[in-house]
């Protein structure tokens, strides 16, 4: 192994204990699972812009894993395990993961990533999670599982992705290097 793989498999672990710490410190706990957390997308995000696709993919599908069974993780059944937990991480590890090495590729990826987590998160909430759907939110009437679950999801996830690129931007220019991969270049 050499002193790179060394390196990347060492911001994966750190990475993902500060992603999960940071997931326990929640601004607002919806029902259901759901919640405003203090960016906890945050190092999963870094970590796949710093290190690509492949190994972004590998440590959301993990940090995934983290989540469900170290965040009392909320589920119907194996499916939504899966799709809520399972596939919407290993998303957004992808989707931050396909701006590796850009300029501000960290802008990019929180954006991306963020919205194919969001994305398997609102079909998981129409398909499995609809059935649960309550009579009004927000001060709605709910008919439709897809317009319940778009709020629902977008009410949570809309916070979390302008949460962190509101880091990134005030990080941006103290961690230019790292987040740009200079220091791996190197």
């Amino acid at each position: 192994m050499n002193k790179n793989q060394t390196r990347m498999l060492c911001e994966a672990a750190v990475f993902m204990a500060l992603a999960q710490v940071l997931s326990y410190i929640k601004l607002y706990q919806f029902p259901n699972g759901g919640s405003i957390d203090c960016c906890a997308m945050l190092p999963i995000v870094l970590f796949a812009v710093r290190w690509g696709a492949g190994w972004g993919t590998l440590v959301g599908l993990v940090y995934g894993l983290l989540q469900y069974f170290l965040g009392n993780g909320i589920a119907i059944d194996w499916t939504s395990i899966i799709a809520d937990y399972l596939i919407a991480y290993l998303l957004l590890g992808l989707g931050a993961g396909l701006f590796h090495g850009r300029k501000h590729g960290v802008y990019y990826g929180a954006v991306c990533g963020g919205l194919l987590r969001f994305l398997a998160h609102y079909v998981v909430g129409a398909v499995i999670w609809g059935k649960y759907m309550p009579d009004s939110f927000f001060g709605m009437t709910m008919t439709n599982p897809w317009f319940y679950s778009l709020l629902y999801n977008s009410s949570y996830m809309l916070p979390d992705i302008i949460l962190v690129l509101i880091l990134f931007a005030v990080l941006y220019k103290p961690l230019n290097k790292y987040f740009t991969c200079q220091d791996i270049k190197a």
